[in-house]
């Protein structure tokens, strides 16, 4: 099996180059941490941690956490979608100098929030339009709490959108417990908390006929949060059968035809994820866990140091010395990010990422667009203006006196710098 750096280049990650990430993990079983984030700070936690575990890393944004990326205090119905593009625009600009592969992802869509899906949708298609490949990588729809045939039928509608600029999707099926970002599932029929093999496989015949890019988010007991051993009951080994009936039913000669989603995994015991990933999970969810870590380093921090972060001035060190190294953001921010860094390794590591992507930084850049390839109309175009332009220079030569000629040489220069400009785009193109 090749490695993974054979495979796929370091940095933001989309297309079949996606595709490809999904296969290695699925066939050599591992999956990717994709962790919610809600600043640049956070993401970049997610980036350090990844290149210190040599791990690809998935980082994943909610519509609240899109809206708290615009800032509270904008009002626009459409702040969610663009927080959502800000972060993404971040990562694309520093995700290479990590080094590491990077899946820009959105989190759980139910269907009151579709609005936010497509504000997104228009972001990939304007970046794909320019550049070929979509702003985000993946995007994921939530619509469990519709009956099965109306989720279906939504995602297969909005997968045919995504389909040509190949972006991954991600569908749930069956009810992930508890409450996350405003989507309360607390009180559900714990039976609607385990999806049948039958449903996964409904899911899996009509989005393959669209495309292979999509997983599945089955239920197999999983609550959002944390909570009491023995208050819930997880049976990862259901996603096993899942397989098995897909398999036969398609005829696959594959072990694990479908590509299967973990959600709920902040306070999974190890075994719990250890048969998930064995079973074909690629991708497990982690927020309420990064969450805590990210306050628990600030939290430490601030027990260490309150007498040195009560006033600007004065300390146990004299009343007369500063205290901004203390509060300072850049100090106390950083230990937050540091914990949490901690706390995403021990994910890699439990989902058995940590070591699969040597980093690689050398000529790294930001990740913001470089054009497509023109079509020949263009090219043609651009060398009729290119041959304009010095013939212009050459009859000003050929068509003046001496002194004529000495007096126009001022427009030369302004003319030899257009055709420069003309030829270096020409170049990039």
């Amino acid at each position: 099996m090749a490695s993974l750096n054979e495979l796929v280049p370091p940095g933001v990650v989309t297309g079949d180059n996606l595709l490809v990430l999904f296969k290695h993990a699925r066939d050599n079983g591992y999956a990717i941490p994709a962790v919610n984030c809600t600043s640049s700070s956070t993401a970049n936690a997610c980036l350090e941690a990844a290149k210190k575990a040599k791990s690809p890393v998935i980082i994943q944004v909610s519509n609240g956490g899109g809206a708290f990326l615009a800032g509270k205090a904008v009002k626009d119905p459409n702040a969610a979608a663009v927080g959502s593009v800000a972060l993404a625009m971040h990562i694309r600009s520093v995700a290479a100098y990590y080094g590491i592969p990077v899946v820009i992802h959105s989190d759980h869509c139910a269907k009151k929030l579709l609005p936010w899906f497509d504000g997104m949708l228009d972001a990939d298609k304007e970046f794909f339009d320019k550049y070929g490949e979509p702003l985000f990588g993946s995007h994921m729809l939530d619509l469990s709490e519709e009956p099965d045939e109306e989720n279906i039928a939504i995602c297969v509608e909005y997968f045919k959108k995504m389909a040509p600029m190949k972006i991954w999707l991600e569908m749930e099926i069956g009810i992930t417990g508890g409450e996350e970002d405003g989507v309360n599932n607390e009180g559900i029929d714990p039976e609607k908390l385990y999806t049948s093999p039958e449903q996964v496989y409904s899911v899996y015949e009509s989005l393959s006929k669209i495309s292979p890019m999509f997983s599945i988010a089955a239920a197999f007991g999983n609550v959002h949060g944390v909570y009491k051993p023995g208050n819930v009951k997880l049976s990862p080994e259901r996603l096993g059968h899942h397989q098995a009936h897909t398999k036969k039913m398609i005829g696959s000669g594959l072990e694990k035809p479908i590509f299967l989603v973990m959600h709920g995994g902040s306070g999974s015991t190890d075994d719990e994820i250890k048969t998930a990933v064995s079973n074909g999970v690629i991708k497990m969810n982690i927020d309420t866990d990064t969450q805590w870590s990210y306050w628990d380093g600030l939290r430490i921090f601030e027990k260490e140091k309150r007498d040195y972060l009560q006033a600007q001035i004065g300390n146990p060190t004299g009343a007369d010395k500063p205290n901004k190294k203390f509060y300072d953001p850049r100090v106390w921010i950083r230990k937050a990010e540091e914990a949490m860094v901690t706390r995403v390794e021990t994910s890699m590591d439990k989902l058995n990422s940590k070591g699969t992507y040597e980093p690689k930084t050398e000529g790294a850049t930001p990740q913001l667009g470089s054009l497509k390839n023109p079509n020949p109309i263009t090219l043609v175009c651009l060398g009729a203006l290119l041959g304009s332009a010095v013939m212009l220079i050459l009859k000003n030569i050929l068509t003046t006196t001496l002194s004529e000629f000495i007096k126009t040489q001022a427009i030369v220069p302004v003319v030899s710098t257009v055709v420069d400009e003309l030829t270096e785009l020409a170049t990039e193109l």
